[in-house]
């Protein structure tokens, strides 16, 4: 039945394009092997099936071709963003195969990682009036790939540029110990001065830190001594506060010893026992100080007899009284009557 309608087909086309002569044979077995039909084809036929080939050839090479330039491929970490016509669209692309317009649509990648942005170091005078040398180290990522693209030209440009305006103007309101000691203060209000304007952007600033500082060399001398006369203060204190503390406790010790005088013999015996332990050609003699007490007690009462014998001997003495010069006798080349009181006129 099939083979019939393909043949009555044939014939149909061969009345009107002369295709070729058509030879129809029922299937069977004729001396052990299968009849089929067999078509012959003339030459038209085999002209118009060339050109059905290659039309067939053509059009899957231009499907191909559409294919590999509509085809996208957008990773794991990229957002894409596409223009029609210059007109965005209001889909981004996620990850993976996506496929565009060619011709009309652009796609256009952005990198949603976290990206870490050196700013360059900034020379800049603080409240306290000290120039010093600070640079900083920024973490950001873009939250909204739309409008990095669209509301900025060059967002990693802008968000490094605003980095150093704003580190310059922390550097003016703070004071070199808040440089060097308060960081952590600093980098927070860098971030939020850095926050403000990037959310337009469509960027999401994830931390900022200063990262060193520097300063001039007579900064740094003048610094060192004032941590040594510190340090050097702080030891004089703590001396100071140690021989306090012992005076008091020798005070203490004086008391109870006053009124235990044995107690003073037996702290010199020990004494004694301490320095003779010890390797040395010391030789110590014990000396009582009752012994030198009752020496001091005996040359008191001379010493302040003398001063008593001293104060009438110096009242009785009579005043002195100042001789008058003897007159001076003229001598013999002197003329007479010419003496000292008279001294000889000068004539011109």
């Amino acid at each position: 039945m099939v083979n019939e309608r393909v043949t009555a087909r044939y014939m149909q086309m061969d009345s009107m394009f002369n295709l070729g002569s058509v030879v129809v044979s029922r299937p069977g077995r004729k001396a052990g092997r299968i009849v089929t039909n067999k078509i012959r084809l003339g030459p038209m036929g085999v002209v118009m099936l060339d050109e059905l080939l290659a039309a067939g050839a053509a059009t899957g090479a231009a499907a191909v071709v559409y294919v590999m330039a509509a085809a996208r491929v957008v990773r794991q970490y990229e957002r894409g963003v596409v223009f029609r016509l210059g007109r965005l669209r209001k889909d981004v692309r996620g990850p993976g195969f996506t496929m565009i317009i060619p011709g009309v649509d652009r796609l256009r990648k952005v990198n949603m990682q976290i990206v870490t942005m050196p700013v360059p170091a900034q020379d800049g005078i603080t409240r306290d009036n000290v120039t010093v040398r600070v640079d900083a180290v920024i973490y950001f990522k873009v939250a909204d790939a739309a409008d990095a693209v669209v509301r900025v030209e060059d967002y990693r440009f802008a968000v490094s540029q605003m980095a150093q305006t704003s580190l310059r103007s922390i550097i003016g309101k703070s004071d070199l110990d808040d440089l060097l000691s308060n960081r952590e203060k600093l980098n927070q209000g860098l971030e939020l001065m850095l926050d403000s304007p990037a959310v337009g952007w469509g960027v999401s600033i994830d931390r900022v830190e200063i990262k060193d500082v520097s300063l001039p060399e007579t900064m740094k001398r003048s610094m060192a001594r004032q941590a040594e006369a510190d340090r050097e203060r702080r030891a004089r204190v703590i001396n100071a506060d140690a021989e306090l503390q012992a005076s008091k406790k020798l005070a203490e010790a004086a008391g109870v010893m006053s009124e235990q005088p044995a107690a003073l013999q037996l702290r010199l015996l020990q004494t004694v026992v301490a320095v003779a332990a010890e390797k040395n050609s010391t030789l110590v003699l014990p000396f009582p100080v009752e012994l030198l007490r009752f020496l001091e007690r005996a040359a008191q009462p001379q010493g302040q007899a003398q001063p008593q014998a001293q104060a009438p001997a110096q009242a009785e003495s009579p005043p002195q009284v100042q001789a008058e010069p003897e007159p001076r006798l003229p001598r013999v080349d002197e003329p007479p009557g010419l003496t000292a009181e008279q001294p000889p006129a000068v004539t011109g």
